[in-house]
């Protein structure tokens, strides 16, 4: 017999709210004889809003307690941000499917005083605000004249902590912007020569139960084939390097015709190490390229960096 009632988990922050009703909405559309009902929870990076992420360690970090009511049956499957979900995940679950990707880019959003300006105009000493240490790194390669400080909290929170005057500039995700209709405060879309992006921003994860074909059946009206082989060969590149929200690591991935295109960086948290890497192969080998990149890197040293990074964090 058919589940009628299908109960999707989300955090409860708004942006969490806007993606996981828009898949709601998109599968309440394609199934109308059913029920999809969305369940929110705070997750252990929701709570912890005072410690930079790389200090707090990524495993599961705004994950874990949805997945633990999949395990339990309280909810049928949850909807990420991709570039949250840990490329392991539990026995049990697994990534159901990804949506299709909205712009991965990151964006400059600067105060007020300052309307106008670009990373390259700012005046020296302007404070930008990131928690990402990918981002970190690689502006602080470019923009060495800049002074960067650690920002939390929900997009609205750093929105807000930006107009009060606390940061000069702050960097967020296009895409995040744009979901939730902010895409008017976006002053600057960093080119991807600058900042390679996040693995999987930009799309929608969904994590399911293991072979819970009735529900995996259902991912097909959102699921989008070229958006999956991208982020499955960003996912396998961060995978096979060990990588998370510790570890400044960006990606960028193309596809033309039937051939995938995968760049990937990784840099050392001052910013003045940048090891970066290029593969090209079929999209059906989509993670075989991902592991190829990985090695690429390690061969160029980046093993060594992780290792840094890596024991220095758990100092």
């Amino acid at each position: 017999m058919s589940k009628l009632n299908i109960t999707i988990g989300s955090r409860k922050s708004q942006l969490a709210l806007v993606q996981s009703h828009w898949v709601q909405a998109e599968l309440q559309q394609a199934y109308s004889d059913r029920t999809f009902t969305v369940q929110t929870m705070n997750t252990q990076g929701d709570k912890i809003l005072d410690v930079a992420l790389s200090k707090i360690g990524d495993k599961g970090l705004f994950t874990k307690e949805l997945e633990d009511a999949m395990l339990s049956g309280e909810v049928d499957f949850a909807v990420h941000s991709l570039k949250d979900l840990p490329t392991n995940l539990p026995d049990g679950l697994m990534l159901g499917a990804v949506t299709k990707r909205e712009n991965p880019a990151d964006a400059l959003v600067i105060n007020a005083k300052y309307k106008d300006h670009k990373l390259d105009s700012l005046p020296a000493g302007a404070v930008i605000g990131t928690s990402s240490l990918r981002r970190l790194a690689q502006l602080r390669h470019y923009y060495p004249h800049l002074s960067f400080k650690d920002i939390r909290g929900n997009l609205n929170t750093r929105l807000a902590k930006l107009d009060a005057g606390e940061y000069d500039g702050i960097i967020l995700a296009v895409a995040g912007l744009e979901r939730l209709g902010m895409g008017d405060r976006v002053d600057e879309i960093i080119s991807p020569d600058i900042s390679l992006h996040a693995v999987g921003q930009g799309a929608l994860g969904i994590e399911c139960r293991t072979n819970d074909e009735e529900i995996l059946n259902l991912f097909a009206p959102i699921a989008d084939v070229e958006t999956t082989q991208r982020c499955l060969a960003e996912r396998a590149f961060l995978r096979e390097l060990e990588g998370g929200c510790q570890v400044p690591i960006g990606v960028n991935t193309a596809i033309e015709a039937e051939t995938l295109t995968l760049k990937g960086i990784i840099a050392t948290l001052d910013g003045k190490t940048l090891i970066r890497g290029e593969v090209t192969g079929g999209v059906k080998d989509a993670e075989a390229i991902g592991i190829e990149l990985a090695n690429q890197l390690k061969g160029k040293g980046a093993q060594a960096i992780l290792d840094v990074i890596i024991a220095e964090n758990r100092s």
